[in-house]
């Protein structure tokens, strides 16, 4: 098992890291909201890595047998590995590359609630809201669980469908020949 979940987990946290890398740099000029689609899309597509390395391990390993708990177990093992890689690349990336990034996701939000007619107290309190956590953010920790939370529902939900798709039980001998016994 460790095998494929190795092997699965680090190519679905590869394609997350490497799409956040290209994209995350340009979220402002791309837009904070098409960037969000964006972001969950590829998270969503990595994840497809999921099915198939549940689909993997029931073919190579378990002779085209696996149950749901089993096919749950290697798939949230590839997804934690999956969300790991993507933490660890958004640390290096905010705390090396992006500390701005906050800065420029407040002035959206603040802007976007202009826009829609806010009144001046509640900019206030949103302005009060977003420095709240951009002081949160700072802390490895708690930006860590922030970002892991982000795509594990994402990866949890697609495990759940592909085991429940994918399990297969053995069948009996009975079952498997059709022809009767000849005398």
């Amino acid at each position: 098992m460790k095998k494929t979940v190795l092997i699965f987990g680090l190519i679905s946290g590869a394609i997350s890291s490497l799409m956040m890398v290209a994209t995350v740099p340009f979220a402002d000029k791309i837009g904070f909201d098409k960037g969000e689609v964006v972001g969950y899309t590829i998270i969503v597509l990595s994840f497809l890595l999921v099915f198939f390395g549940i689909r993997s391990y029931r073919d190579n390993v378990g002779n085209g047998q696996i149950t749901f708990s089993k096919a749950f177990a290697v798939g949230i093992s590839i997804t934690l590995i999956s969300c790991i890689c993507y933490v660890v690349t958004w640390e290096i990336l905010y705390f090396n590359f992006l500390h701005g990034f906050m800065d420029k996701y407040a002035a959206y939000m603040v802007e976007k609630l202009k826009a829609s007619g806010a009144s001046a107290a509640a900019v206030q309190v949103k302005l009060e809201e977003l420095k709240k956590y951009k002081e949160l953010y700072e802390n490895p920790f708690f930006n860590a669980a922030m970002t892991f939370i982000e795509p594990l529902p994402i990866g949890l939900v697609i495990t759940l469908i592909s085991a429940g798709v994918l399990r297969r039980k053995g069948q009996s001998q009975t079952a498997q020949s059709p022809l009767p016994a000849s005398s």
